[in-house]
């Protein structure tokens, strides 16, 4: 199946700026994929350039097997930038059918009523959006960019303005949109939610992608680490399977065991060492806990 995001080489220069240095990625169809990096790491341009706005300077980029910027990629894609805005007059519904129009889809009433629903507005659409707080406006914009049943959604700081229950709403979202084979660029600050929701991940940094995998894969093993009566020990070089073997040796030695825990490293601290941004002061996740004896 094509794919619903395809970029090769993908180059942005503005002037002596480079924006992005031949990026390559692919989000596929029902794909949640998180895009990740610091200000200016040329995550803007990446998506504008797959919304048509932005021309790239090299490269090529593809949305449903159209070139981006198309008719055709733009039909088949929907959009919500960080800092939108809607109308405070304009009521939920409102603002679906205005979208409609503009996408040019005759889903009607009935669709405006489904997407009500999936992001958890069903009982207000005739609240004019001026009433509304940030976390009622933030699910209303996803709202939107669903307009027409688009086959890839870009999807910018998405949870940012919402508590832990909005958050949970718009994650149930994802994975309805996942079971109904939309693809999803996330961007996002908030590496806990692409950790927890996201298939792949991509880290970019200044212009280059600097890590790409599954978050497990970007993760690394810490050790294990065991309590006992006599303190905390760390085995650095062991792994899972080394834990039953760990555990049975420190009985046989007469020691009391309390907890076994195998640490392994975040997707914070795998973005973290992408971009070359280590935490002053910080050790490794595997040895936080003070006090920790070397072991095997």
């Amino acid at each position: 199946m094509t794919p619903a995001l395809e970029v090769h080489g993908l180059q942005k220069a503005y002037g002596s700026v480079h924006a992005l240095r031949g990026v390559d990625l692919e989000v596929g169809r029902g794909e949640l994929f998180g895009l990740l990096g610091p200000n200016g790491a040329g995550k803007s341009t990446l998506v504008k350039i797959a919304c048509g706005l932005v021309r790239p300077s090299a490269g090529t980029a593809a949305v449903c097997g159209a070139p981006a910027g198309s008719t055709e990629a733009q039909r088949a894609l929907g959009y919500l930038a960080e800092l939108f805005r809607f109308p405070d007059w304009c009521s939920a519904d409102e603002l679906l059918v205005l979208h409609q129009r503009l996408a040019g889809s005759a889903g009607g009433a009935a669709e405006r009523s489904e997407l009500l629903a999936l992001v958890g507005l069903a009982g207000v659409p005739d609240r004019r959006i001026g009433t509304m707080s940030k976390g009622m406006q933030q699910r209303l914009g996803i709202a939107q960019a669903l307009v027409g049943s688009p086959q890839l959604l870009l999807l910018d700081e998405p949870t940012s303005a919402l508590d832990p229950a909005g958050r949970r709403t718009v994650r149930e979202l994802l994975e309805h949109l996942r079971e109904r084979e939309v693809g999803v660029l996330l961007n996002s600050h908030l590496l806990s939610e692409i950790e927890l929701i996201c298939d792949r991940v991509a880290i970019i940094d200044h212009g280059e992608v600097v890590a790409a995998g599954t978050p497990a894969e970007l993760t690394r093993p810490g050790g294990v680490r065991v309590e006992t009566d006599a303190g905390t020990r760390l085995f650095r070089d062991a792994g899972r399977d080394d834990a039953p073997d760990i555990v049975r040796d420190l009985v046989a030695s007469g020691a009391q065991v309390y907890d076994v825990r195998v640490l392994t490293s975040t997707l914070e601290d795998a973005y973290l060492e992408a971009v070359g941004e280590d935490r002053p002061g910080d050790e490794p996740p595997a040895a936080q806990a003070a006090g920790v004896e070397a072991g095997r």
